[in-house]
């Protein structure tokens, strides 16, 4: 990066691919706000993934200053729509302004149309419900577009003139199955991120969607494995760190020219 000093804010980045993503950024001296919020006790499943999305970014902000670059760590329910505008303030206030925005953070819940209450692994299910949707989308879609929102009113303002917007997705364009409100939520997700490369574009900004492989965040198991070797689609069960290098690469300035992008990992 040519940019002496860069600013980022990653969201979800207490745990999983937000964490690794923060502490990747970290390492190539960008100062980054850990957002992250605690969720509840999630229907009693105290699973590795559940678990870790229950810290408060202390360990994420250590990693990152241990590689020399600044951290700040602020928790926000990305539901409210008030969460963008103190996101990007507490930012500048304690590591300046934003040019690197990562929306990694979802609000996943397991809906379905059917009457099924659980899936092919056993992860249980429910119908879908104004609650489900109002949740994923809130997290997954309104949240995103928000940030993208204060992101480029502030960038624009004060004569920005490099910038780069990450977003992360999941299903496709024939659904996901199972996921019904978190496919949706992600389409959305992904339409604003197309929507702002061309928009921002004139003003230095590139924006791209990475969309990960099945990856290990605490909630893979043998069963999982297993589907995924047996896939002809998915080859590969990634770990937090390998999807974090690719996001890395993608607001650099080697990727410059790379924008408007859905880059797929396999």
């Amino acid at each position: 990066m040519t940019n002496p000093h860069h600013v980022a804010v990653v969201t979800g980045a207490n745990a999983g691919i937000g964490a690794a993503t923060a502490v990747a950024l970290g390492r190539r001296g960008v100062d980054v706000l850990v957002a992250f919020f605690r969720p509840g006790d999630a229907d009693g499943q105290e699973d590795a993934y559940n678990a870790a999305r229950r810290g408060d970014g202390t360990d994420v902000v250590a990693a990152i200053e241990a590689s020399g670059a600044r951290a700040h760590a602020v928790e926000a329910d990305l539901t409210d729509p008030e969460a963008p505008e103190r996101l990007f303030d507490e930012a500048e206030r304690h590591l300046g302004p934003v040019d690197i925005l990562v929306n990694n953070a979802s609000g996943w819940v397991q809906d379905t149309f059917t009457p099924a209450s659980a899936d092919r692994f056993g992860r249980p299910m429910t119908q879908v419900t104004e609650a489900t949707f109002r949740q994923q989308f809130g997290v997954d879609a309104m949240a995103p577009a928000l940030l993208i929102a204060e992101f480029a009113r502030r960038h624009v303002a004060r004569g920005g003139d490099w910038g780069r917007i990450v977003g992360l997705t999941s299903g496709g364009q024939h659904g996901f199955p199972e996921e019904v409100s978190y496919g949706a939520a992600k389409a959305a997700q992904e339409n604003y991120t197309m929507s702002a490369s061309v928009e921002l574009a004139a003003y230095g900004v590139t924006a791209n969607i990475v969309y990960p492989p099945v990856t290990d965040t605490g909630w893979v198991t043998d069963e999982v494995r297993a589907a995924v070797a047996a896939s002809r689609e998915l080859t590969h069960v990634a770990t937090p760190e390998e999807v974090a290098e690719v996001i890395a690469w993608v607001v650099s300035d080697e990727a410059k020219l790379l924008t408007g992008s859905v880059v797929r990992l396999r």
